[in-house]
């Protein structure tokens, strides 16, 4: 069996923190350009892009920004950014915590429909037309300035404001159909990523997605590395992880979370869990937390 190997910020034990409020806003304009390893985090993210030569890359697929792009990022994506470090990038960030806006949805309004549309259709990016982007970053300089103020009722504007945002985005993204930005991809590497995320508990092995999608195997794990940055067993195994990750925060039990997430052995998946995670499903349970943080915000997670 190929070894499991992870990001560094996995192997060393990527520390860990709180996402307390919930949410949270970034206006950054900077020449950073680290090169970053794929990663995820367990909170919602939104980017817009206002500047700069960024090439996203989310599940496979290569989002080359231009001004105006609005990308949604979900807790099950592994993503990350190329930025050319010659020109400033500039964008807003945002970091939302799911209970938030599952706590402000109603029974006619389901707040997460564009995270959920963006992850389940694979389309994380919309353009918008100027004099809607223009409203858009009227909306985030509103936001901006709530989020300094600290005068009565402050907090109250800054959550009515963040959930106008979202309302807003939503009607975007349910729009979005033909209008949306298509993003450069492997159609093929993107069917198979698409079936391994919806087939996570049944058996997936090279044999099995080249078969299936006839293609051999060798192609098969040459176009998967250069198009999502993984090798199929890898990608497959964070994949397992994340999900199970996902049911122990939603208090499944860590046995249950792991057969229904693929693992056919309970010994080795605590084992992976403990390297992936830096700590036991226990531990983890125990954190009772929706976000996976530096105490300081981390250049990955603010790209």
């Amino acid at each position: 069996m190929e070894k499991e190997s992870f990001p560094e910020h996995h192997r060393s034990g990527y520390k860990r923190g709180y996402l307390n409020e919930d949410f949270l806003l970034f206006h950054l304009k900077d020449k950073k350009g680290d090169q970053l390893e794929y990663h995820y985090h367990d909170f919602y993210k939104i980017i817009v892009f206002l500047s700069g030569k960024v090439n996203y890359l989310i599940e496979g697929k290569t989002y080359p920004l231009q001004p105006r792009d609005i990308l949604l990022v979900t807790n099950k994506d592994i993503h990350k950014a190329i930025i050319d470090i010659n020109i400033p990038y500039e964008r807003f960030v945002i970091w939302l915590k799911p209970a938030f806006l599952e706590k402000n949805s109603s029974p006619q309004t389901n707040l997460l429909s564009c995270f959920e549309k963006a992850s389940r259709e694979k389309r994380n990016l919309v353009r918008l037309d100027p004099e809607s982007f223009h409203q858009l970053k009227n909306t985030l300089f509103e936001l901006e300035a709530a989020w300094k103020d600290d005068s009565f009722g402050a907090d109250i504007m800054k959550n009515t404001l963040l959930l106008h945002l979202v309302i807003y985005l939503n009607r975007v993204f349910s729009m979005s159909g033909e209008t949306a930005y298509h993003a450069k991809q492997d159609k093929v590497i993107d069917q198979i990523v698409t079936y391994i995320g919806k087939n996570l508990r049944n058996e997936l092995t090279i044999e099995i997605l080249a078969e299936k999608f006839f293609i051999s195997k060798s192609t098969l794990m040459h176009r998967f590395k250069e198009q999502t940055g993984y090798t199929v067993h890898n990608f497959i195994l964070q994949k397992r992880l994340i999900a199970a990750g996902i049911q122990i925060r939603k208090g499944i039990p860590a046995l249950e979370a792991s057969y229904d997430c693929g693992f056919s052995d309970y010994s080795s998946f605590v084992r992976a869990f403990q390297r992936f995670y830096g700590m036991s499903p226990r531990q983890y349970k125990k954190e009772q937390s929706g976000s996976l943080l530096h105490d300081k915000p981390d250049s990955s997670i603010l790209q």
